[in-house]
């Protein structure tokens, strides 16, 4: 075997190994997006990691072409549509407009770190979508407000019925006060 087939092999099970690590981020993340990471230091993309990994996420450069392999044994369509350049993909198990708000503020601070696309949950999402996305506040202060909302006419429901309990026994009260002085 030469020395260039013998590089080719070692190259080949790079690849291969790179595959399955990108496989097994995007099996186990609920969504990724991806990013154009164009002209970004090695410290401002440190620095967006830092800020990824507060939000329960992590950014990785990825090589296209490998990418665009596993994507499409994963089953996702479209991966290829807008991949190209120098991407970098972006996975997290908790919110992901957390994440993407995360890299709108990176890009509105450098002008770098384009915001590409992304799939939550399989389906392909538009960049203009998910800087809508990253617009919106934290997912847990949208629980709150929507437990809020629903637990308002609840507790003007338990207000209304304990009015009448409350005036009956303030009348009571008012009659036992009158007939002990």
């Amino acid at each position: 075997m030469n020395t260039i087939q013998k590089g080719a092999n070692k190259l080949n099970k790079i690849k291969v190994a790179m595959g399955q690590e990108y496989a097994l981020r995007l099996s186990n993340s609920p969504f990724f997006l991806l990013i154009d990471y164009k002209g970004v230091t090695v410290a401002q993309f440190t620095d967006l990691r830092k800020r990824l990994m507060d939000v329960g996420a992590e950014a990785h450069v990825v090589k296209t072409s490998v990418f665009r392999t596993v994507a499409d044994v994963a089953g996702l369509k479209d991966v290829g549509v807008g991949l190209t350049g120098q991407m970098a993909v972006i996975t997290g198990q908790k919110d992901v407009a957390a994440a993407a708000k995360v890299v709108k503020t990176f890009n509105k601070e450098t002008q770098k770190g384009i915001l590409c696309y992304g799939y939550i949950d399989g389906e392909r999402t538009e960049s203009d979508t998910l800087n809508l996305l990253a617009d919106l506040p934290p997912l847990n202060e949208l629980r709150a407000k929507l437990l809020g909302t629903i637990m308002a006419p609840a507790t003007k429901l338990v207000g209304t019925l304990a009015a009448p309990m409350q005036q009956l026994a303030r009348v009571i009260q008012a009659r036992v006060d009158k007939e002990s002085n």
